[in-house]
């Protein structure tokens, strides 16, 4: 598979690619526990993805995908985190509260993984997510996986990292980029 352009491998894991429209729409939400059934499917079919993606890259930084990425415009999304910790399961996360303090670090997305953008996100976000039997669920997370997480919930808002990052800071090439395979780097982490 020598000089397949990084968005071309994703394609044909069947990744949804940039310019495609369920990618600016935000999805649309469970009614849980009555729509338990699709949503459990949704998440099986995320995490099959999950799992041809990472036969294929490695994800150092952790790694998440959300429906709307594999061409299905509902509220879920999958988040690997970096270390061996469970995955974690957002069925209509919605970001509740989070810290006035953030960092810029560098973001990859699965429908654009051609390039790698400098993006700011706050340190501490608390998310409001539905368990499958309706009831919501209050989660803190911090740090990088607060920021894998940010990235996927603004994917089923229907926004692209790239619209977060500052005024004229353009994604780099991902052959400029040198922080591939590293975790990201956090003061006192």
């Amino acid at each position: 598979m020598t000089d397949v352009r990084p968005s071309q491998q994703m394609r044909d894991l069947g990744v949804v690619q940039r310019g495609a429209g369920i990618l600016t729409e935000p999805a649309r939400g469970f009614d849980l526990p009555a729509e338990r059934d699709q949503a459990e499917r949704i998440v099986d079919e995320l995490f099959a993805a999950m799992e041809r993606i990472g036969q294929v890259h490695p994800f150092a930084k952790g790694m998440g995908i959300a429906a709307p990425q594999i061409g299905i415009g509902r509220a879920a999304a999958v988040v690997q985190p970096p270390d061996d910790a469970p995955a974690v399961i957002l069925l209509n996360p919605r970001i509740a509260a989070h810290s006035d303090e953030s960092d810029e670090q560098y973001e990859g997305c699965l429908s654009f993984f051609d390039v790698r953008g400098l993006v700011p996100r706050p340190l501490k976000i608390t998310v409001e997510t539905t368990a499958l039997t309706g009831d919501v669920v209050v989660t803190e997370y911090e740090c990088g996986l607060a920021r894998l997480i940010h990235h996927e919930i603004d994917h089923l808002d229907g926004l692209l990292y790239t619209a977060r990052m500052a005024a004229g800071v353009q994604p780099v090439p991902v052959e400029e980029y040198r922080q591939t395979g590293r975790a990201w780097v956090y003061d006192g982490a």
